[in-house]
């Protein structure tokens, strides 16, 4: 276990309490900069894996009506059914997890820049000893960057999101933006279970990260923010917009639905209203007649007398 730690605070924190220090140093002594920075060097540094999962989600995409197919013809063999839909796969020389790459790689760098955000935001001059400690002797700028400045915007990036001005917008903000980053990277579903699985994740990630957000240091939400919008974007120019877009146009027809809705009530009703006026139109008509030939019955009798 020792043996680990020292290989993660030398491949993992130790870089990045540099890098970000360095950051810090360049961009004006701002600290929110420095990680919106950060942040999309990371995501370049990504980019050929993010690249690899969109043309993985949009070739499964391509094969969902062949593994429909195979699905439906092996419906009672499961077991045949996995081996054919795997031998499909083999066959394009693609993998299922494949789509769960940049996922995985980002966990480490979230869970690093975790603890070098608590490293680098020093409260006590014991912290500030341990900092200096752990940035780079040939690297002269992170030492005369500190100690770093923590303020952004009206944020104090140290500081927990449940105690700042506004508790619940990063929150908010975060789950929002993996919502919307999940709906972007969801492959396909070719199959109930696949489609329940995609749901759950769906909304279990963005109400996780959004609770845990509660618990984070605000410059902790502000990288998952700028990398979920950043890997938005990606997603968007690469495999399309179609998941925003049928948002945008599924609130649309609702819409329209309920504008059909009430037009169609409004006709229903006019028509009703036709109806009722038409029958009475009708009754008043059979009460004229009546009283008609009642005077002219009338008339008659006093005729003949």
């Amino acid at each position: 276990m020792e043996l680990l730690g020292i290989i993660w605070e030398t491949v993992i924190t130790t870089p990045m309490i540099n890098s970000l220090v360095l950051l810090y140093s360049i961009f004006f002594n701002n600290f929110g900069i420095s990680i919106i920075v950060f942040t999309c060097l990371i995501r370049l540094m990504l980019f050929p894996l993010t690249l690899k999962q969109s043309r993985q989600m949009k070739a499964m995409s391509d094969l969902s009506p062949k593994m429909k197919m195979i699905q439906a013809k092996y419906a009672e063999d499961k077991a045949k059914q996995q081996q054919e839909i795997m031998k499909m796969y083999r066959e394009k020389g693609m993998s299922p997890l494949g789509c769960l790459g940049p996922m995985i790689v980002q966990m480490p760098v979230f869970f690093g820049l975790f603890w070098s955000l608590r490293a680098t935001l020093i409260s006590t001059p014991e912290k500030l000893s341990e900092l200096s400690d752990k940035l780079y002797s040939w690297l002269p700028q992170v030492h005369s960057a500190i100690p770093i400045d923590s303020t952004f915007l009206w944020l104090d990036l140290g500081e927990y999101s449940r105690n700042s001005q506004y508790p619940y917008l990063l929150p908010i903000l975060v789950g929002v933006s993996t919502w919307l980053m999940q709906k972007m990277s969801t492959s396909v579903a070719t199959t109930p279970q696949q489609a329940s699985t995609n749901r759950l994740m769906l909304w279990m990630m963005p109400a996780m990260f959004g609770f845990f957000t509660l618990n984070f240091e605000n410059g902790l939400a502000l990288y998952w923010i700028m990398s979920n919008l950043i890997g938005i974007l990606i997603q968007g120019f690469i495999t399309g917009w179609d998941p925003l877009l049928n948002l945008l146009n599924f609130r649309k027809n609702q819409i329209d639905d309920n504008n059909n809705e009430v037009i169609v009530n409004k006709e229903e009703t006019l028509n009703e209203e036709d109806r009722d006026l038409g029958e009475d139109g009708g009754r008043s008509d059979r009460n004229r007649t009546k009283r008609t030939r009642h005077k002219s019955n009338r008339s008659r009798n006093r005729g003949r007398k």
